[in-house]
């Protein structure tokens, strides 16, 4: 089987059970292994793509965690200046 199963199964972690169907797949004689090469194809880069956005927004969200924390820290910063400066301009 010389397709994209056996170039990059190793190169990403596939789910269990689909690595059993690509096992079970290989097995087959030729003539149903070739029917259902295509469509196993575009399941493994369905799964594929799809850890890679899942990936993609694990990292955005973790960023904007970030950038909550520091606007936080910043908007307090800015709130004790403000009272600070009041309190000097009261005495």
């Amino acid at each position: 089987m010389n397709t994209k199963t056996d170039r990059n199964t190793n190169s990403e972690q596939l789910p269990m059970d689909l690595n059993d169907l690509i096992s079970a797949v290989q097995t087959l004689p030729e003539q149903y292994r070739l029917d259902l090469e295509r469509p196993l194809n575009r399941v493994i880069d369905y799964t594929r793509r799809r850890r890679r956005i899942l990936n993609l927004i694990q990292e955005a969200l973790s960023q904007l965690r970030m950038d909550m924390k520091y606007l936080m820290f910043d908007l307090e910063a800015t709130r004790r200046e403000r009272d600070s400066f009041k309190n000097s301009l009261e005495d």
